[in-house]
């Protein structure tokens, strides 16, 4: 048996929703979601000219905190060098690493990619929709699609979910599409940004420490 499966394209769908604010010279409230200053440039320099941006920082899952303070002070200085279409606010979310581990438990050994993954996304989308709602904001969503490492599905389906649950709408996204993911390193170069090695996580990073290893 064959499945009819269509899959969908998220940058269509986003360019429909801006099509659309544009014509109805609308300039909603958006919540967008951080994981980094190197991923946000890109999105920002995109959205800002949409949305009125709140800028939600919040990943428990990068350790030690010290890397944590490192990625929410170029978040900050990004903000500050960057010009962009409209003012963006930043919000820090508490930084909560036990919950990450709670979560991950189990999950240790899993490549990146796997159910331990899905699980730091639902994590921090939940906490963004909860955040979009307090905000009073007319859509959220999240940095993290930009990633060649990170599945825009399971981001883009978690997201509809959440949407449901909390009453705001999720905006559907591929940031990676029409060469963000390209400008994004473009834009970093540009203000001499930090770029990790790994995404966040002890895991991540003790698979980008094997990998380095192996290359030497």
């Amino acid at each position: 048996m064959v499945e009819n499966m269509i899959k969908r394209n998220y940058q269509k769908e986003l360019d429909a929703v801006l099509s659309r604010l544009e014509l109805e010279e609308k300039h909603p409230k958006l919540l967008l979601h951080a994981c980094c200053a190197p991923c946000s440039s890109y999105v920002l320099e995109y959205l800002s000219r949409y949305f009125s941006i709140v800028l939600f920082y919040y990943n428990p899952n990068i350790s030690p905190q010290e890397e944590y303070e490192k990625r929410v002070a170029e978040v900050r200085r990004l903000l500050q060098e960057m010009p962009l279409s409209s003012p963006v606010v930043l919000t820090l979310g508490d930084y909560e690493p036990e919950r990450f581990f709670a979560l991950a438990k189990g999950h240790e050994a899993e490549p990146e990619g796997g159910d331990r993954c899905t699980l730091c996304y639902h994590l921090r989308l939940t906490e963004a929709a909860k955040a979009a709602k307090e905000l009073g904001c007319d859509f959220f969503t999240t940095t993290l699609s930009i990633s060649p490492y990170k599945n825009a599905e399971k981001l883009n389906t978690i997201g509809a979910e959440l949407a449901e649950t909390y009453g705001v709408p999720y905006l559907f996204s591929d940031f990676k599409k029409r060469n963000g993911y390209k400008r994004s390193i473009e834009l970093s170069r540009e203000y001499h940004l930090y770029r990790q090695n790994y995404c966040g996580c002890v895991y991540s990073r003790a698979a980008a420490l094997a990998l380095e290893a192996n290359r030497t």
